[in-house]
């Protein structure tokens, strides 16, 4: 490693490690389970002696699941999360680090930075679990991914600020690629209500695009929610689409965790939904 002009470190877990049905019995996995979201103590170890050469580090995870990478987020130079990226990963890893792809994955699930910040692990409640609920810190939060190049958003239009339960509601943003390099953006939709139910998330992605942009180009998308997408569910399992005032944060990430604009709308009447 001290002779090398970087380092690319891989780390992470394999399926010999996550599954359900596993007999284990080592540390940071109890049979199927995991009692920790660490990455293996070996592994920390091997990212601080590589690090303190000195040399520019890359962290590539691999794994099925989130790990807390604490000590990688802090000190490694840049971390890629790659999954189990199949037999054509390698290739796949390397034109992304050399900057011959120009990357646009988004986290499906929150990165914590400890297991400790979760809920007991036979409480089955979803208070405190998941980007809807945590209220903590995470690491790297649901929906976050990096690019090379950089994206600017205009204020979202709503096609009514008020509309009866059951009507959908169409979202319009203009999404410009303000870099010098093409690539994809990710742009989300998150509904935010003003007073949500006492079980009911403070936010929930409602919407997502895909849409590939050339350097310098701007694109208008146009998200299309219907009634589901605008309810919500209250203690005794009944969704229905319920009064009052929403927000829809736009941008491409979470909000709280990434920069998104908002446009708000009232809902009259109340409408339950099958489940």
């Amino acid at each position: 490693a001290r002779q090398a002009d970087a380092i690319v470190a891989f780390v992470g877990l394999s399926p010999d490690l996550e599954g359900e049905q596993l007999q284990l019995e080592v540390p940071g996995f109890d049979g199927g389970d995991r009692s920790s979201l660490d990455l293996p103590a070996a592994q920390e170890r091997l990212l601080q002696a590589v690090q303190a050469t000195g040399k520019p580090l890359v962290v590539v995870l691999q794994s099925g699941s989130a790990v807390a990478l604490r000590w990688a987020a802090e000190h490694a130079d840049a971390v890629l999360a790659a999954w189990y990226p199949g037999e054509a990963g390698g290739q796949a890893i390397a034109e992304t680090l050399l900057g011959i792809n120009n990357p646009a994955g988004r986290l499906p699930v929150t990165f914590y930075r400890s297991a400790r910040d979760l809920p007991p692990f036979a409480d089955y409640g979803m208070q405190g679990r998941t980007y809807r609920y945590f209220k903590g810190s995470p690491l790297w939060a649901f929906g976050h991914g990096l690019s090379y190049t950089r994206f600017a958003y205009q204020a979202p239009r709503v096609s009514s600020a008020v509309l009866n339960a059951g009507e959908a509601l169409t979202v319009e943003v203009e999404v410009a690629n303000a870099g010098d390099r093409d690539g994809d953006e990710v742009a989300q939709v998150y509904l935010e209500p003003e007073t949500p139910l006492a079980v009911a998330p403070a936010h929930a992605l409602v919407a997502f695009q895909r849409v590939p942009l050339k350097a310098g180009e701007r694109r208008t998308l146009r998200f299309e929610l219907d009634a589901r997408a605008l309810s919500q569910v209250d203690a005794s399992g009944v969704r229905a689409v319920l009064p009052g005032r929403y927000r829809l944060a736009v941008g491409g990430g979470q909000p709280g965790h990434a920069e998104v604009l908002r446009a708000s709308f009232e809902i009259q009447g109340r409408q339950e939904l099958p489940r």
